[in-house]
């Protein structure tokens, strides 16, 4: 599985979101795919267009999961069932 934490610098809501998500990614052997929706605006402005106003956003599989704070119950029992 793959999850995707989309943010943009100095999000501090973000910031925490990738401290939360860090060690979870790594006890279920997961990618952390970290993408900077202002950067990616570049190639791909769908992403800012659509995600921008509710960062940030963790995408599980690249299906949105969670915004604004990870929803850390409903992310581990995901990661459980894909077990």
């Amino acid at each position: 599985m793959v999850i995707t934490l989309l943010t943009r610098a100095g999000c501090p809501a973000c910031a925490r979101a990738l401290d939360e998500l860090t060690p979870v990614s790594l006890e279920y052997d997961t990618t952390l795919e970290i993408v900077d929706v202002d950067a990616a605006a570049a190639h791909d402005p769908g992403l800012r267009a659509e995600f921008g106003d509710r960062l940030p956003v963790v995408l599980l599989d690249e299906r949105e999961h969670s915004y604004g704070e990870v929803d850390m119950p409903r992310l581990r029992a995901d990661l459980d069932a894909a077990r």
